[in-house]
């Protein structure tokens, strides 16, 4: 594949390891030709690296298999275990390979597991999720006319900043992107 073809999520095949690429970044200095800086994750633990490409690089790609999955439970030592929604297989997955993901993941929260010969190899969340606030202080009155933001801490252990209006046991939607808050959440 070309370099320019490459998106988060996408296998690639490096020096002999298998990176799972986490982020994208498409430049045009002002002096220079164009490239793309590329952040990507080593299947086998090894960690983060940063590559650079020309749009006209040839990178070799690798087929990635998604499957459909609900997180069932965290084991406590910063890993989970999923279950595949189509055929009720349960996988464990570490916490060096879910990273900050279980912080956006409650209970029987759907996300997508990716597979190399049949290895987990990386988690893709949904670009937002609905949490539950369990500790903010109390806000301000008449602290509506400003854009303040207070701390508040969720039920799966994120931290992030919300409207003073927002309240204890409140549902919010989150960007799994910067753990940003989005809106508030009605109850249905």
């Amino acid at each position: 594949m070309k370099a320019n073809e490459i998106r988060p999520g996408n296998a690639l095949n490096l020096n002999g390891k298998l990176y799972v690429v986490t982020n994208i970044a498409h430049t045009k200095p002002g002096k220079g030709p164009a490239y793309i800086q590329v952040k990507m994750r080593a299947v086998d633990g090894s960690g983060t690296t940063e590559k650079r490409f020309s749009g006209s690089d040839v990178v070799d790609g690798a087929t990635l298999d998604r499957r459909e999955m609900e997180f069932l439970y965290p084991d406590g030592a910063g890993g989970g275990t999923f279950m595949d929604t189509t055929d009720y297989d349960q996988v464990e997955l570490t916490g060096e390979l879910l990273g900050d993901a279980l912080l956006y993941l409650a209970p029987n929260t759907s996300c997508t597991i990716l597979f190399h010969d049949e290895k987990p190899v990386s988690v893709e969340l949904p670009a937002s999720v609905v949490v539950t606030v369990t500790d903010t202080p109390p806000g301000i009155k008449g602290a509506t006319a400003t854009n303040q933001l207070k701390e508040a801490e969720c039920d799966t252990g994120l931290k992030t900043r919300v409207p003073p209006f927002i309240t204890n046991d409140e549902k919010i939607k989150v960007s799994t992107e910067d753990g940003s808050y989005i809106s508030r959440v009605k109850d249905e």
